[in-house]
């Protein structure tokens, strides 16, 4: 109670502020000043990262992010708390219609391609799903390793699925998108951070993790060929059977190209006049040097030509 109390607290002093300095002069530029800005927490690492960058290239510039769930992060940009935000879907027309009620033009952006991982626990050999079994799982149709499993009489083994939170982009996308109007099992697990996800599959040898790719992306591998080595990650097929030529994981080559079934677009959109800092900070974003942060976290970069390259056996990624 004390944290969500704190929490908007922290929101309303923001947003007295920028009402407070509205009246007067605009003193930022888009490289220095202060803004506030609201982020997916399912973005975090790669945000936290533009941020870094931004403000080491601009000693002026503060950007102060406010992590939380796709839901918060869009009610903060409708009722003019926040005016710039980055989030795994675009805005809606509704939305658009909200903003301009405070007589602001939103716009929007895209500044990467993402992707939603499966991971698994190390010592689970099952790695090859099905989107087809996904749904399933998810609605609470398959609920054993084994319903999915190339050895159909071994041992049973319970799966547990688990999620950042209930208000989180991810579960929104796998509900649109795989699950498609038929409703979720209560089964499911909320590990209430990203983090935590990494942990609990890592620590239950059957747990099946849903998280965005740039949380498990190995940054010292600059081929983007490998993730977090203490958990697996599982290869998709929009194939019945999947195998191993007909799956695919989220490297940034099968996300390019849609291979990979669970893709999703990034988006910075912003509320805020045009010539302040966060316009600044999206120009970065959309930049040559944000672009550059976006393909080390394993993602693909929006405005900035991707080389694929084809690696037999394995692998068949990756940009430079």
């Amino acid at each position: 109670m004390k944290k969500s109390s704190c929490f908007y607290l922290f929101l309303f002093t923001c947003f007295f502020l920028s009402c407070d300095r509205n009246k007067a002069t605009r003193t930022d530029t888009p490289t220095s000043g202060e803004a506030t800005i609201a982020v997916d927490e399912c973005l975090a690492p790669v945000v936290q990262e533009e941020i870094n960058v931004f403000t080491g290239l601009n000693t002026l510039a503060h950007i102060n992010p406010v992590f939380t769930s796709e839901n918060q992060v869009f009610k903060l940009l409708t009722t003019d708390s926040i005016r710039l935000i980055i989030a795994a879907r675009d805005i809606t027309e509704e939305e658009i219609k909200l903003i301009k009620a405070f007589k602001r033009s939103p716009r929007s952006q895209k500044i990467a391609t993402d992707g939603i991982a499966l991971i698994i626990n190390v010592t689970n050999t099952d790695s090859l799903i099905s989107v087809s079994a996904l749904q399933k799982i998810i609605t609470g149709k398959i609920v054993d390793w084994r319903d999915i499993s190339s050895d159909k009489h071994g041992e049973s083994r319970p799966l547990k699925v688990v999620f950042d939170n209930s208000n989180s982009s991810t579960l929104r996308f796998i509900k649109d998108s795989i699950c498609k109007g038929n409703p979720i099992s209560n089964e499911l697990t909320v590990a209430k951070s990203n983090l935590a996800v990494i942990k609990y599959v890592a620590d239950n040898p059957n747990a099946l993790g849903i998280i965005g790719v740039n949380w498990i992306s190995n940054p010292n591998d600059s081929s983007q060929l490998s993730f977090d080595n203490t958990i697996r990650v599982m290869s998709v097929s929009q194939d019945e059977n999947p195998n191993e030529t007909n799956s695919y994981k989220p490297f940034p080559a099968f996300l390019a190209t849609r291979q990979y079934p669970l893709t999703r677009d990034v988006y910075a959109i912003i509320s805020d006049v045009r010539g302040g800092l966060p316009s600044g900070f999206v120009a970065f974003l959309a930049g040559d040097s944000g672009q550059r942060i976006v393909l080390k976290a394993g993602l693909v970069p929006a405005t900035r030509p991707s080389r694929l390259i084809n690696v037999k056996n394995e692998f068949e990624s990756v940009e430079d």
